[in-house]
């Protein structure tokens, strides 16, 4: 198991080298006027966007999915949604067309760290501190129901359609260096809605990894489980985890907003609309373990599905003791 801990961890490390290494070299000879090369350069600098889709495409979509061909299993692209927004934001400051507020850039760098190393810690919380012991449980379950087509589809259905989301919810963090004005107070608007997402997460999953621990830990002395997780943040929301990282990804737009680059919601919009359809998946799952099925009903009547609010009870109304 150390063995196999150890071969992803740098299989990991050495899967993104490719792109980080393209764009050091582009950033270096972007100066360059002779040559085949220097249009190539000249490219890359007029085209920041196309620029980051195709080193994600080429990086990500193609070389993580034959990655994934060998390995047989997904699991990377689990562990690289915590870390692409980092790289962006750093490629976004640094590409040659760059145009931004100091402060402002400083913040959203800041912050986007902040929330990569909440979500890092806990993947690896998650997974006991392993590389690529499993892989997503939506990618299993595709696998199963798409069968020997699932090599192929999973080009489209997990790294093509993570290509859509990363750079779409990304987009603010292209709109902040783009534009170069002054801060105001809708930078402060945007910067207490990512702290409020990021705490909110991070609590959220908190409570639950210590909620699925002490089950663990029941099963292993032959005590009862509990079937649902109905404390702290879980009480007002069966799914404040994801609120919490919804207000992130919409806390960027409003910086985005604020320099007149509105447009840039679409990204966290279509996020939006799939963590919806997946939530829906969730609860099915939820759903169909027999030990929770009656205490998760229960929990679905009372209790508001994203936004934290008082519980209801089951008959309409509410609960005098939220």
């Amino acid at each position: 198991m150390a063995t196999n801990n150890l071969k992803n961890a740098v299989i990991a490390f050495l899967a993104p080298l490719p792109s980080i290494l393209f764009y050091l070299t582009f950033l270096h000879n972007q100066t360059s006027s002779t040559g085949t090369l220097s249009s190539i350069w000249a490219w890359c600098n007029h085209h920041p966007l196309l620029l980051a889709n195709a080193l994600f495409f080429f990086n990500v979509d193609v070389l993580f999915w034959v990655i994934s061909q060998v390995l047989s299993s997904h699991w990377m692209i689990d562990l690289y949604w915590t870390v692409i927004p980092v790289m962006f934001v750093h490629y976004y400051r640094t590409h040659p067309l760059a145009d931004y507020n100091w402060w402002r850039s400083t913040i959203a760098v800041l912050l986007t760290w902040v929330w990569s190393i909440r979500l890092t810690h806990n993947y690896f919380r998650r997974e006991n501190w392993q590389w690529g012991a499993r892989e997503d449980w939506r990618f299993t379950d595709m696998n199963a129901q798409y069968g020997k087509q699932w090599w192929w589809i999973s080009f489209f259905a997990v790294y093509l359609s993570q290509q859509v989301f990363l750079i779409g919810i990304c987009l603010p963090l292209y709109a902040i260096h783009s534009v170069n004005v002054p801060l105001n107070i809708w930078d402060f608007v945007a910067i207490i809605v990512c702290i409020s997402g990021i705490v909110i997460a991070y609590y959220a999953d908190t409570q639950l990894h210590d909620f699925v621990s002490r089950n663990n830990k029941a099963k292993e002395v032959g005590r009862p489980v509990v079937p649902n997780l109905d404390e702290g943040l879980w009480r007002y929301s069966r799914h404040p985890n994801y609120f919490g990282e919804q207000l992130w990804w919409w806390g960027l737009v409003i910086f985005a907003w604020n320099l007149g680059q509105g447009w840039t919601f679409v990204g966290s919009f279509v996020n939006t609309m799939c963590l919806a359809y997946v939530t829906t998946l969730v609860e099915r799952r939820m759903l169909k373990q027999d030990f929770r099925a009656e205490a998760y009903r229960q929990y679905q009547k009372t209790t508001s599905v994203w936004i934290p609010w008082f519980k209801s009870s089951p008959t309409g109304g509410k609960d005098k003791k939220a």
